[in-house]
């Protein structure tokens, strides 16, 4: 079993292992709050809630393991093929129009046959990350205007962005601040920085206000939601997200120090999201404070090794890459920590790792997978200073791949 470890577990094992904990820490913190969903909304079985998460994560896991094997460069031309697929998904989702729960659902997309829901804008945004991660690598230290560099980078981050904001705008700001972070350490000049910037703020004021002054236009779709959000976060308005923020809060009030014990969360049971978007506050009253910052000092712990992982790929585009996919998932775990405890108004943003949900599981078992994929190819040959990797350097790599591999098996004949 070690040997079989050794020979198919690549990259960074202390990855690995905050990935395992995660896990453990999911299947405690699901396992507790399904309760909610089958005693008060009377929606299946503690059991087959229990069941149906493991197959989500081994699912995610077997992700996982597939992507970490394939080598990082293959992602910079699966990248443009993934956005033109995830504008096709979008679309799809946009005109869809189902409802699950009552609730408008334009953010999902039932998959024949399979009966589960597949949420295409987390899958566009890695697709994205990954894209612009591309493109910085491409044209470090060139400082394209910002004309030049309008339809290579910032039509395709308009488009994908655009397309997510009617139906998941936490998930819209997610990946524009992660771009807007990203142009900057790949040294893109400020002034198309803050010009990008400008004019997607201008835009958004132009969106917002048209949804409020014509509040029956949309009175059905997500737009409509976050503005409640927003001004029950300000006070403005009392809705029933800060019903769920006030009982999220008397959660991990009632956690104090060291907690109620596993399973014995009450507040699960008057939380509707318990088990995905407020997650958080159930593992605070279940295991305290104590628990509430392990939970953070792991994800802080991630976040050093994405910047470790980062700093020995052996690319330049390795260690953008790195950035691009591993601050999203860390941003996205303290955004909504900080949900549970009222420092930002509610956003629909899952704990990574440890909420239930099909597609957040998977989708970011695709991010870690490509990030373990640049920490493996790092290990795989003597270190090098960084480089940016231009068609022909990839095509040189390549060959030099496959004599390494020809090599082995001829070895492995004899």
């Amino acid at each position: 079993m070690r040997n079989w470890l050794a020979r198919n577990i690549k990259g960074d094992k202390v990855t690995w292992a905050i990935i395992l904990v995660f896990t453990f820490m999911s299947f405690l913190a699901v396992y507790s709050s399904s309760t909610n969903l089958v005693y008060v909304l009377g929606k299946g079985t503690i059991f087959g809630h229990f069941v149906k998460h493991a197959i989500l994560m081994l699912v995610g896991f077997g992700i996982l393991f597939f992507v970490h094997r394939i080598p990082y460069r293959f992602f910079r031309p699966i990248s443009k093929f993934g956005l033109l697929l995830s504008v096709g998904l979008l679309i799809l989702a946009a005109l869809q129009g189902t409802t699950i729960d009552g609730a408008n659902a334009s953010r999902w997309i039932q998959v024949p046959f399979v009966g589960i829901s597949f949420q295409p804008s987390t899958f566009a945004l890695v697709m994205l990350m990954t894209y612009v991660a591309s493109y910085l690598a491409e044209n470090y230290g060139k400082k394209p205007t910002f004309s030049e560099s309008f339809l290579p980078l910032w039509l395709p981050v308009v488009v994908i962005i655009g397309l997510i904001v009617p139906s998941n705008l936490s998930t819209a700001v997610l990946g524009a601040g992660s771009v807007g972070i990203l142009t900057f350490i790949g040294r893109l000049p400020w002034k198309n920085i803050l010009t990008a910037l400008f004019i997607g703020i201008v835009a958004m004021l132009i969106f917002v206000l048209t949804v409020k002054a014509f509040p029956e236009t949309f009175k059905h779709t997500r737009l409509s939601t976050w503005v409640s959000r927003i001004e029950s976060f300000t006070g403005e308005k009392e809705e029933k997200e800060g019903y769920q923020i006030e009982r999220a809060k008397i959660a991990i009030a009632k956690g104090g120090l060291m907690g109620e014990g596993p399973g014995k969360s009450v507040m699960k049971n008057f939380l509707p999201q318990s088990s995905s978007d407020f997650i958080y506050a159930i593992i605070t009253e279940e295991y305290g404070s104590f628990g509430a910052l392990v939970v953070m000092f792991f994800y802080a712990f991630l976040l050093i090794r994405i910047v470790i992982i980062s700093q020995n790929a052996r690319t330049l585009f390795g260690q953008i890459l790195v950035l691009a996919l591993g601050l999203p998932i860390v941003i996205q775990a303290f955004i909504n920590m900080g949900v549970a405890v009222e420092v930002f108004p509610t956003t629909g943003q899952n704990l990574p790792l440890i909420s239930s949900g099909g597609t957040s599981i998977w989708m970011t078992c695709l991010a870690l997978g490509m990030m373990l994929s640049v920490s493996a190819c790092s290990k795989t040959r003597k270190e090098q200073p960084f480089k940016n990797e231009s068609a022909s350097e990839v095509e040189e790599e390549l060959a030099e791949n496959i004599i390494e591999e020809l090599q082995k098996t001829k070895q492995t004949a004899h």
